[in-house]
């Protein structure tokens, strides 16, 4: 009964979960009415996801249509010279050599190739960039579905957890416990996830600007996401660059932004587990496995889902474990 609806309550608990601080000040405000505070909040989700969303969609849509206009009126270019150069040293010459004998002929195949599989791209992002933010929704019924049961889950949601918390067979002192491990480490993976990820974009969105790179505010969003990835995350981006800068001979930028690139997919990993561990006590490989096996399995709700799971999961080992060290003969 429930199959239909998982996407709509799995992102209702975690949404209800983040906005039930602002509920209870908003209650109080309202002096108890709970029913009017939670559909103040519920009806300000859309409204205030709609103006941001629907901006950034036009500017990500312009700029690539911009950067496909580009790439038609400015082919790549091949520079057989630096290959040339190459050839004088002993390691690499060889090389070079064979490289610029077999590419410099076929240097106007190379270059369409280029263009045209750069085109393939921008358009495959252009045609999916939609339908994969609707599939992180569950698509706009779900979404609807979702603000339907976040009202609910706003106005009775405490009571369904102490309904849900008091049927758990362990000690009262653990299942608090157990409940506040589960609402930090929930808070620390969005808040680290979130602003690790939306550091990454701007990042990689300002190195493109200084760059002179094309559409920076629509890499810049796409290393967002990427980033939510614990592997490869915001390289898939910045690599593709250098590559671009490097076949445009622009070999001065093609190093600013590798060395660029790469400043940022370092800091990716000091500043998720920094971030994470700063507000829960998260370990890197629960949230490196959960995040991955999140995904696979749960979709875009993974990323909060999986690492938070793991966590639990080690919590009630570690309950178990206790509690069979205090059994008679288990000294």
């Amino acid at each position: 009964m429930l199959a239909p609806f998982w996407g709509a309550l799995a992102w209702g608990i975690c949404l209800a979960f983040l906005l039930a601080p602002l509920h209870r000040w908003l209650m109080r405000e309202l002096k108890g009415r709970a029913s009017l505070s939670a559909g103040i909040i519920t009806i300000l989700v859309p409204a205030v996801l709609a103006g941001p969303v629907v901006s950034f969609g036009v500017a990500f849509t312009n700029q690539v249509g911009d950067l496909i206009a580009r790439l038609q009126k400015q082919p790549l270019q091949f520079d057989s010279g630096l290959l040339a150069q190459l050839e004088h040293y002993p390691i690499l010459g060889s090389l070079a050599e064979w490289l610029r004998q077999n590419l410099t002929s076929t240097s106007v195949q190379l270059d369409g190739w280029l263009v045209s599989g750069a085109q393939m791209l921008m358009q495959s992002l252009a045609a999916t960039g939609g339908n994969f933010v609707l599939g992180a929704l569950g698509t706009v019924i779900h979404f609807f579905m979702m603000l339907f049961l976040l009202f609910f889950l706003l106005r009775d949601g405490r009571q369904m957890l102490g309904r849900a918390v008091r049927l758990v067979p362990m000690d009262p002192k653990r299942r608090t416990d157990l409940l506040k491990l589960i609402g930090d480490t929930t808070r620390a993976v969005v808040y680290g996830e979130m602003m690790t990820a939306f550091a990454q974009g701007t990042l990689i969105g300002i190195g493109f600007a200084i760059a002179g790179l094309p559409s920076a505010i629509v890499f810049g969003a796409l290393a967002a996401v990427l980033a939510l990835l614990p592997v490869g995350g915001a390289a898939l981006v910045w690599v593709p660059a250098v590559v671009f800068l490097a076949a445009t001979s622009q070999w001065g930028w093609a190093i600013f932004m590798l060395v660029w690139g790469m400043g940022v997919s370092v800091s990716d990993n000091l500043m998720r587990p920094l971030l994470i561990s700063s507000q829960a006590p998260v370990s890197t490989l629960a949230v490196f496995v959960g995040v991955i096996g999140g995904i696979s399995a749960f979709g875009m709700i993974g990323v909060i889902i999986g690492p938070v799971l793991l966590t639990v999961i080690a919590a009630l080992m570690r309950f178990l474990e206790e509690t069979l060290s205090q059994q008679p003969g288990n000294e």
